[in-house]
C-alpha cells in the first residue's frame, strides 16, 4: 500500500515484531480510528439535536494521527488546533467520554480535565501543576499545551517549546531541572491545517525554527480547503510542500527536512513519522511533514455542509480515498484481518462511544442536577402565586441548564422585591451561597493565583547608601539584570538587538558578553514568535524576558498575547502556566508610527497579563525583581525618555520590589487629585511648581501598574481630601484615561467624594505627527496640565481663580 514521497529517501527499520503482534497491532490502530470516526459522526449528531452547542472534528484525519502518537515519547510536546482528536485519543490527552463531556461544556475538571468546561470541544490540554501550582514532572507524561481556535496561533509557541529542549541540551547548568528534560531530548509536533499555512505566523515561527535548528516536527493536515477555500486560491501552486523548498536543508545551508505523504497511506505514514522523529530527537532538526490527500467527511464544522461547496466529483474521490476506508481495504487484502473481524470490531466501537457518550450526557445532567432539584425545593417553599411562573418553567425543562435555573430564580426575587414573604430568605441565601460555586465554574483563575502569586511577594525597599552614585537610569536596568542572570541560570532575554549590542538603549549592555549567547541573544524581526518563544520557554520551566523593541510594535504580536498567553491560566483553569515577562519601551515617542501609547488596545486585550508602567528605571527595576521572584505573565513598559535621565544606584538593585497593583502618592497635595504613569508623569511634577505659582496644590499618585489597579484605593482616599479629579494620559480620548476613571470613581466609589465633574486629558484621537511641536500640540504638554487644571479650580471658585481665556 506504501506510495510515500518524501523529500529524502526514507528506510524501514526491519521490524521485531512477531505477525501475531504486528497483526494484533494494526488492528488496534484501526479499532482506535473507526473509534475517532464514531466520536465525529455522534458528535455532530449531539449538536444538530441541540444537546451541544457548536463542534469541530478531526475525521479523515485518523491515520495520520495514528503514525504520529507512536513516535510521541514521553516528555514530548504538542502544539496543535482543533483537527486533533484521534492523536488526542492515542495518547490519553482525552478519551471518548471526556470528548463528550467537553462537547457538552460540563463545567468540572474531574470529568472534562482539559479545561472544565471552558473550551469548546477538540481543544485538548494536560495538566501541568499540581493544587499548590508547582510544576509536574513533565518528563514522565506526555504534554499538550492548551490549544487555542486562532488558525496558526499554535505555531509560536512551539517555537519556544522547541527552543527549550536546546537549551537543556546545551546548557549543563540547567541540569539540575530535572523536572523538564531530560538532556533535550524531547520533540515538539505541532499541527497545522494547510489553510492556516497562509498566515503570517506560520511563516515567521517555519523561518525561526530553521534558523534556531529547533527539534520541531511541524504536521500539516492538506485536506484541500479552508472551509469553502480550495488549495489553488490559498496557496501558491496549490501545494505548500513545494512553497516549502527554500527552507529544505541542501548544499546551500542547513535548513529543515521536508517530507510528503499521502493521508491515506497507513505504512508510508509510520514510516516518515518514525524518520522525522528520529532526526528531531537525535540531531534538533526540524522537520516538516505534508500530509496530503486528506479528506473532511463532515465538512469543516457543525455549522455548515461541505456539499455546499465542493462538486460531486470531489466527494466521489473522498469517499474512496477515505483514510480509514483505505486502510480496512489494505488490511482484507493483505490477509491482515477478515470481513468478520473487522465488521465485528466496527460494531463494537459504535457501541463503545454510543455508551460513553450516553454515560457524559447522564453525568453532565447529573452535575446540573443539584441546583436544579435545590432550586425547585426554595421556589416550591414559596407560597406565593408570584412563583408560579418561574417555578413551573424549571419543572418542565426535560434537560437540564444552569442558565435556565438561575434565570428563573433571579426572577422569581424580583418578582418578591420588597417584601418578606415567607422562604424568601431560604432562596435568596441559596442564590447567594451559589454564586461562589458558579464563580469557580466559569470566572476563575484569570491568573494562576498559586503560592508563587506576585501579590505575595515580600515589600522590599530601596536601599541607599550614604555615597550612592548617581547614573543614568538605564545603568540601574543593567545592573539589576546582570545580578539575577548572575543568581539565576533559569533566566534568558532574547529580541530585536537584545544581544550584541545589548538592545537599543543598553539596558543588557555586555551581559551576552558574561553570560553567553544561549542567555541573552538576537531575534529577527518576527514579534509574534518572540512571544511565542518566550511563552514556550516558561511553559518549560525557564524564566524568560522577551523583549519587543517598542511598544507599538507589540501590536503585531497581539494574537499570540491575547489569544494564547492572556488567557492560558483561564481556560486551564490554573493547570497551565507560562511565567513570561514581555519588556518594551513607549511614552513620548514622536510620529505617526512611533506614537508609543497604544495603552487602551493592550487593556482591552490583554486581561491575563499584568500591565506594569513604571515611571522611572529604579521603579522598573523593582517591577522585574517582583516579576522574577512570582510565576505570572507581565509587560513591562519602560519610559523611552528616561533612560538617561539620573537616578540613584540602590544598594540592593536586585532584591527591592514594586508590590504588584499598588499606587503611590509622589507628591502630597491638597486641591486636586491628579492620577497619572509613566513619561507624562514627569510632565504632571512639573506642572504642579507652575500651579503652585498660581495657588493651587496638586496631589499627584502614580499609577504604576494599569492591571491591576490601585489595590489599595488610593486614588480614592486622595478624593476624600481633595474631592476633584483629572486623569492625565496620552493615549487616545477614551482610552486608558476612561479605564482609570471608571475604577476610581466606580470600583473605589470615588464618585461620591467629589464636588465637581471629574476630567481626563489625553492625546488627540489622531496619531501625533513628527517632531516636537507636533508632540507639543498631540499630546499633553505642561501647559495643557497647569490649564486644565486651573479650569477645574476656576469652575469650583470662579472669583479666586478667574478665568485664563
Amino acid at each position: 500500500m506504501s506510495y510515500t514521497n518524501a523529500s529524502h529517501p526514507v528506510d524501514l527499520e526491519s521490524s521485531k515484531l512477531s505477525f501475531d503482534e504486528f497483526r494484533d497491532l494494526i488492528i488496534a490502530d484501526y479499532r482506535l480510528a473507526v473509534e475517532s470516526r464514531q466520536v465525529s459522526l455522534l458528535g455532530r449528531k449531539e449538536v444538530l439535536t441541540g444537546k451541544a452547542k457548536f463542534g469541530i472534528f478531526g475525521d479523515g484525519k485518523e491515520l495520520a494521527q495514528i503514525a504520529l502518537s507512536k513516535v510521541f515519547a514521553d516528555g514530548d510536546w504538542r502544539s496543535g488546533y482543533y483537527r486533533d482528536q484521534t492523536m488526542a485519543l492515542a495518547l490519553g490527552f482525552t478519551n471518548v467520554y471526556q470528548f463528550f463531556s467537553q462537547l457538552y461544556a460540563t463545567p468540572d475538571l474531574d470529568i472534562e480535565p482539559a479545561s472544565g468546561g471552558r473550551q469548546m470541544n477538540c481543544h485538548f490540554s494536560t495538566q501541568l501543576l499540581n493544587e499548590k501550582g508547582e510544576w509536574l514532572n513533565q518528563t514522565q507524561q506526555k504534554n499538550s499545551a492548551s490549544d487555542i481556535s486562532t488558525t496558526g496561533g499554535q505555531m509560536a509557541r512551539a517555537v519556544g517549546l522547541g527552543l527549550a529542549s536546546k537549551h537543556y541540551r546545551d546548557n549543563e547548568s540547567l541540569s539540575y531541572l530535572q523536572y523538564f528534560s531530560k538532556n533535550g531530548n524531547e520533540v515538539v509536533f505541532c499541527n497545522i491545517g494547510n489553510a492556516s499555512t497562509s498566515e503570517g505566523v506560520f511563516w515567521e515561527s517555519i523561518n525561526a525554527i530553521g534558523v534556531k535548528q529547533i527539534p520541531v516536527v511541524v504536521s500539516i493536515w492538506d485536506d484541500g480547503y479552508g472551509i469553502s477555500v480550495p488549495n489553488e486560491v490559498q496557496t501558491t501552486k496549490s501545494n505548500i510542500s513545494q512553497v516549502l523548498q527554500g527552507f529544505q536543508t541542501d548544499e546551500h545551508g542547513v535548513g529543515l527536512e521536508i517530507f510528503r505523504v499521502r493521508g491515506w497511506d497507513y505504512a508510508g505514514l509510520c514510516e516518515v513519522y518514525k524518520k522525522a522523529a528520529d532526526l528531531a530527537r537525535e540531531q534538533h532538526k526540524p522537520c516538516i511533514i505534508h500530509v496530503y490527500e486528506l479528506t473532511q467527511p463532515q465538512g469543516h464544522s457543525t455549522s455548515g455542509s461541505h456539499e455546499r461547496y465542493k462538486n460531486s466529483e470531489r466527494l466521489t474521490w473522498e469517499d474512496e480515498f477515505d483514510c480509514n476506508k483505505q486502510m480496512r481495504e489494505w488490511m482484507l487484502s493483505s490477509g491482515i484481518a477478515s470481513e468478520e473481524t473487522l465488521s465485528a470490531l466496527e460494531n463494537e466501537a459504535k457501541q463503545h462511544v454510543r455508551a460513553e457518550q450516553r454515560r457524559a450526557w447522564s453525568d453532565y445532567q447529573q452535575v446540573l442536577q443539584k441546583d436544579f432539584e435545590q432550586a425547585v425545593s426554595l421556589l416550591g417553599a414559596i407560597n406565593d402565586e408570584r412563583i408560579e411562573m418561574p417555578l413551573k418553567t424549571l419543572q418542565s425543562l426535560s434537560e437540564y441548564s444552569l442558565h435556565e435555573i438561575y434565570a428563573n430564580v433571579r426572577r422569581a426575587l424580583r418578582e418578591l422585591r420588597g417584601e418578606n414573604v415567607a422562604g424568601k430568605s431560604a432562596l435568596l441565601n441559596w442564590y447567594n451561597a451559589q454564586q461562589t460555586i458558579n464563580q469557580d465554574r466559569y470566572n476563575d483563575f484569570l491568573f494562576s493565583n498559586t503560592t508563587q502569586s506576585p501579590l505575595l511577594v515580600d515589600t522590599v525597599q530601596p536601599e541607599y547608601a550614604a555615597d550612592s552614585g548617581v547614573v543614568d537610569g538605564r545603568e540601574i536596568l543593567n545592573a539589576c539584570f546582570r545580578e539575577n542572570f548572575a543568581k539565576d541560570s533559569r533566566l534568558v532575554a532574547f529580541g530585536e538587538d537584545v544581544g550584541q549590542i545589548g538592545d537599543v538603549n543598553q539596558g543588557f549592555a555586555g551581559l551576552q558578553e558574561q553570560f553567553g549567547v544561549e542567555r541573552i541573544f538576537d531575534t529577527g524581526i518576527r514579534e509574534s514568535t518572540i512571544i511565542g518563544k518566550g511563552m514556550g520557554l516558561a511553559m518549560r520551566g525557564l524564566r524568560p524576558i522577551a523583549e519587543i523593541q517598542y511598544l507599538d510594535y507589540l501590536i503585531y504580536a497581539l494574537p499570540v498575547l491575547s489569544d494564547d498567553l492572556a488567557s492560558l491560566s483561564y481556560r486551564t483553569k490554573g493547570r497551565q502556566k507560562a511565567p513570561l515577562i514581555i519588556r518594551t519601551r513607549g511614552h513620548r515617542l514622536e510620529g505617526v508610527w512611533h506614537s508609543g501609547s497604544p495603552m487602551s488596545v493592550l487593556l482591552g486585550a490583554l486581561r491575563g497579563i499584568h500591565v506594569c508602567v513604571p515611571r522611572n528605571m529604579t521603579q522598573a527595576a523593582g517591577m522585574y525583581n517582583m516579576l522574577l521572584k512570582s510565576d505570572e505573565p507581565a509587560l513591562v513598559v519602560e519610559c523611552l525618555n528616561g533612560y538617561r535621565l539620573k537616578e540613584k544606584m540602590p544598594e540592593n538593585v536586585s532584591e527591592f520590589t514594586v508590590p504588584l497593583g499598588v499606587a503611590e502618592i509622589v507628591r502630597e497635595g491638597s486641591d486636586i487629585t491628579v492620577v497619572s504613569y509613566g513619561s507624562t508623569l514627569r510632565i504632571v511634577q512639573e506642572a504642579a511648581m507652575e500651579l503652585e505659582k498660581l495657588g493651587i496644590s496638586l496631589e499627584i499618585v502614580d499609577a504604576q501598574y494599569l492591571m491591576p489597579f490601585d489595590r489599595n484605593k488610593i486614588c480614592a482616599k486622595s478624593l476624600k481630601k481633595t474631592n476633584k479629579l483629572l486623569v492625565v494620559d496620552e493615549d487616545f480620548p477614551g482610552g486608558a484615561s476612561a479605564y482609570l476613571s471608571s475604577q476610581i470613581l466606580e470600583a473605589q466609589g470615588g464618585y461620591y467624594s467629589l464636588d465637581s465633574q471629574p476630567k481626563t486629558l489625553t492625546a488627540k484621537a489622531h496619531r501625533p505627527p513628527y517632531g516636537s511641536d507636533g508632540d507639543y500640540f498631540t499630546k499633553p504638554s505642561l501647559d495643557d496640565v497647569v490649564e486644565t487644571v486651573y479650569a477645574m479650580m476656576n469652575e469650583s471658585n470662579p472669583q479666586k481663580y478667574p478665568s485664563i481665556y
